[in-house]
């Protein structure tokens, strides 16, 4: 199908078509997608993607600040403390003096953010193989391969 153009000639696909073409297009609609897989699947827990990516992170790592975890994440400073101190207001994490430093403080799960990530981390596994599905097994280890290999370049 054609689009056509103000002197009423006929100039090549339609427009939307190009879009989808566009690997941008592709990667942000594909995320779009799989956030509202996964943000179903969290709802439950009452936490989003971004929160269980904190808890998971904490989850594996002992002693590190709030801004050591910022750093490592990836994220900026004012926006870790607005995630540390939502998942603090619900009891999933707690601020507390650094052992060997006092003047930093280290955020740890609590019992209860050990409980939350375990269930959220097995429903967002299954949001994300429900998303992928149509792909099939081989086809999603194939694209998640190559996201890795894009990120790994260093052209990011």
């Amino acid at each position: 199908m054609s689009t056509t153009a103000v002197d009423g000639s006929q100039d090549g696909p339609p427009a939307d078509a190009l879009a989808r073409a566009r690997l941008g297009y592709l990667l942000k609609h594909a995320h779009l997608g799989y956030a509202a897989f996964a943000n179903a699947a969290l709802a439950p827990y009452g936490i989003d993607g971004r929160e269980l990516a904190v808890l998971s992170f904490l989850s594996e790592q002992s002693l590190l600040s709030q801004q050591e975890v910022a750093q490592r994440l990836g994220v900026d400073r004012t926006t870790m403390v607005a995630l540390i101190d939502a998942l603090e207001r619900r009891g999933l994490v707690e601020r507390h003096p650094h052992p060997d430093d006092r003047r930093k403080n280290i955020v740890a799960l609590t019992a209860a953010g050990r409980a939350t990530t375990a269930g959220a981390t097995e429903a967002a596994n299954g949001a994300e193989r429900r998303f992928l599905e149509p792909l099939g097994e081989a086809g999603a280890r194939q694209l998640k391969d190559a996201l890795r290999t894009l990120l790994g370049s260093g052209r990011n």
